[in-house]
């Protein structure tokens, strides 16, 4: 690093600003696919009416976080507008355009995603409850203060890049140091992979790896996450390796990062939660001259303008101040997890799995076309990533985010079912077709079954042996009827 300029990071920046925007761009697609069904004008949960509620007084209003459909009346054809716009905006950045412009230019375009996907988010309710979300949207904003190519990126938003790592990381091993057993008796991955939100393609095949293995996971997810973290500001802290400098222990404390979070990339379908974090880790990779400037650019010879200093200070000196709340969180006895402590989502708190679910249930919809409910053949409604069908394998779907998959592995973990769940009901009851679309496999081909019914069943990965005979991913057993058949008029009651 030399002085206001991070002379070493313009690679860090390539992969920043064209990684965080490609997470945009799926994230508007599956924004586009999935939240009019959800939280449309018909949807489940709909955003019309969270929106009314809010507005109807100013302490709600308050409790909004900020939208530009506070402002303009939601419809779903506005949503979709805004998601094709990030979608195009998205997409040049990814490509590289704004990025040989003026600095102020690719600032602009992150900006318009923030403020656009942060309208998508903030009134998403539950289906928009993940860490990842707010991760996003924090990551898009610093990314708008990294400059163009033709000069180098600002080491004060370089470093405020470690510090989302930093948060990041560190937040997550506190919250499992803090949270289950199972974290401190290393026998958390033995159950992880079987029972985590949604498993991937590989995730059996880990599942089944020795004891010895799954401490060994545990212990590195500790050391990845409890001590690396502090390394990735080596280059600031003076900390180096005789024969080097101290930007190859950051390099380094990357590359662990990166490490970790592949392997739950190759066993897991967290969203882009583990794509992000890979992006992000990015930005403590050093690597001399690969991504700088030409000496020849225009402005290459000059360092940063000076408008961009001041803009990029007071960044640095905003964040000082937003940061208190979350570094004292890190270190509160009650920490808490996917935290925002003001209302535009920046310098928030990160964590996740404090306890490691030890069985795995599953809720199964079945729908019947029979006039007698107990005399009916009663047929599975297959989601797509969630478990289902005991012979399919797992797909592989993130980043892309399967939001209502992801729900259905809540619910068995509450108390009661939600309000969102009785709606979907009645959608099938309906045969509303972009509620179908949400799902793998229709057995009603469109048509409208007479009867729904919800059905709770035990799941857990097959043996080997079971597999081999029996063609089996997945071994199940019948628990009870946790929704007797209801139809239409009856569901909601």
């Amino acid at each position: 690093m030399d002085g206001f300029a991070a002379v070493d990071f313009g690679f860090a920046r390539e992969i920043l600003q064209r990684g965080i925007a490609a997470l945009y761009l799926v994230a508007f697609i599956s924004s586009l696919n999935q939240f009019r069904p959800l939280l449309g004008e018909r949807g489940l949960l709909p955003a019309p009416q969270l929106l009314e509620w809010a507005t109807a007084s100013k302490r709600r209003s308050k409790m909004l976080r900020p939208t530009l459909f506070s402002r303009v009346r939601y419809s779903d054809r506005r949503l979709a507008i805004l998601c094709w716009s990030g979608i195009a905006v998205a997409a040049i950045l990814v490509l590289g355009l704004p990025q040989l412009s003026a600095p102020w230019m690719p600032m602009l375009c992150f900006l318009v995603l923030w403020l656009g996907y942060m309208s998508v988010s903030s009134i998403g309710q539950t289906f928009y409850g993940f860490g990842w979300e707010m991760l996003l949207l924090e990551a898009g904003f610093l990314a708008a203060f990294l400059g163009s190519r033709d000069q180098p990126p600002p080491t004060v938003v370089i470093v405020l890049f470690w510090w989302l790592v930093f948060r990041l990381e560190l937040g997550a091993g506190m919250i499992k140091i803090r949270g289950g057993r199972e974290w401190r008796d290393l026998t958390a991955l033995m159950y992880h992979h079987e029972t985590q939100p949604m498993p991937g393609p590989l995730s059996r095949q880990a599942h089944l790896l020795p004891k010895w293995f799954h401490r060994v996971e545990v212990l590195g997810n500790h050391f990845a996450q409890l001590v690396v973290p502090f390394f990735l500001f080596a280059p600031i802290l003076g900390l180096w390796v005789p024969g080097s400098g101290p930007a190859i222990v950051g390099t380094a404390a990357a590359g662990i990062v990166l490490a970790t979070q592949l392997w739950l990339v190759l066993t897991g379908n967290f969203a882009w939660l583990n794509w992000a974090t890979i992006v992000l880790a990015f930005s403590a990779v050093s690597v001399p001259g690969l991504g700088a400037p030409e000496r020849d650019a225009p402005g290459a010879g000059a360092g940063l303008p000076p408008y961009w200093l001041v803009i990029t200070s007071a960044v640095g000196i905003l964040y000082l101040v937003l940061s208190w709340p979350t570094l004292r969180n890190l270190f509160a006895s009650r920490q808490l997890m996917n935290a925002s402590f003001n209302r535009w989502q920046l310098a928030n708190a990160y964590g996740a799995f404090g306890t490691v679910t030890k069985e795995r249930v599953e809720y199964v919809v079945e729908g019947a076309a029979d006039e007698d409910p107990d005399a009916a053949e009663w047929r599975e409604y297959e989601f797509k990533g969630k478990p289902g069908d005991v012979r399919r394998i797992p797909r592989q779907f993130a980043p892309y985010h399967l939001r209502l998959d992801w729900l259905m592995w809540f619910l068995p973990l509450g108390r009661s079912l939600d309000d969102w769940f009785t709606a979907f009901l009645v959608r099938l009851l309906e045969a509303d077709a972009p509620t179908l679309a949400l799902l793998r496999h229709d057995p009603f081909g469109g048509e409208r079954p007479r009867w729904v019914r919800v059905v709770s069943y035990r799941y857990r990965f097959s043996s080997r042996a079971e597999r081999k005979a029996e063609k089996v991913v997945w071994v199940r057993d019948r628990r009870r009827i946790l929704v007797s058949p209801v139809r239409l008029g009856d569901a909601g009651r």
